[in-house]
């Protein structure tokens, strides 16, 4: 097996982790920058920031207007070629629309990343208005989500403490679980029933609920949710209605979807 590597290994190509330091430090909030704002957002000088942002803008993937750089649709390819090489996206997409027809509700597949949760299919209900922005470049929470609490509560005892030794638990609202006890608490009852309902614990006005998605082997790989507004839906109507079709929804995709092996 392949060593870890680390920043001062020899194999260890710092270029291109600047690089990609570059392409990560623009976001919703800062989607164009001076060359000034990327280098220090990306921690790097100013001239290996210049060079890093004129070779994207020579290749495709970055703009300038001669004082602002921005990101250009093309990055979206880099995101593609994961999503194409999933063998089970597609298949996958369907169930999602199929789901969101049936509930009138967006539904989400996400697989955790790091310490977020990260959306690899989406299929959303354009005539319902939901204040969370959520696409499949979104990066949520893994403790404020029902996502994140479901996958995380598949997780044996020795890797879930090491998850939670690194986990910075931030309050997003009043609701959030902000000390670990209470992490691990709603853990527990996360792995005894099977799914994790969420109640206004990442955004005020949004409830989810979700259930993980298995392997073969019975390792967790994902987690298929649907999220709705608190002022239309009742937390009853989540769990009794829209949480069997979720359930039924999950069934079907394992029955007809090989899925890979989980990450270690």
């Amino acid at each position: 097996m392949d060593k870890i590597l680390t920043a001062n290994s020899s194999d260890f190509v710092n270029s291109l982790a600047k690089g990609l330091a570059v392409i990560k430090s623009f976001g919703p909030q800062s989607p164009r920058m001076t060359l000034t704002e990327v280098a220090e957002k990306a921690n790097m000088t100013r001239p290996s920031a210049r060079r890093f942002l004129l070779t994207l803008t020579q290749l495709g993937y970055a703009y300038h207007d001669g004082k602002y750089f921005e990101l250009t649709p093309k990055t979206l390819e880099l995101g593609y070629h994961y999503l194409s090489s999933l063998p089970f996206w597609e298949k996958a997409q369907y169930y999602a629309d199929s789901l969101k027809d049936q509930l009138r509700e967006t539904c989400t597949i996400a697989v955790l990343n790091h310490n977020t949760v990260a959306s690899i299919v989406r299929a959303a209900e354009e005539n319902r208005v939901m204040t969370i922005s959520m696409d499949l470049r979104s990066r949520l929470p893994v403790h404020a989500t029902s996502f994140g609490q479901v996958m995380l509560a598949a997780m044996n005892e020795e890797v879930l403490e090491a998850k939670l030794e690194g986990l910075e638990l931030e309050a997003y609202t009043p609701r959030t679980l902000i000390t670990k006890e209470a992490l691990r608490a709603r853990l527990s009852e996360v792995r005894t029933q099977g799914y994790a309902y969420v109640d206004q614990e990442h955004e005020v006005g949004l409830r989810s609920i979700a259930v993980p998605l298995v392997n073969e082997a019975g390792e967790c790989i994902a987690a298929m949710a649907i999220c709705t507004n608190v002022l239309r839906v009742s937390r009853g109507r989540v769990l009794n209605d829209y949480l069997p079709a979720l359930q039924a929804t999950v069934d079907r995709m394992q029955r007809d979807i090989t899925f890979p092996a989980a990450v270690a």
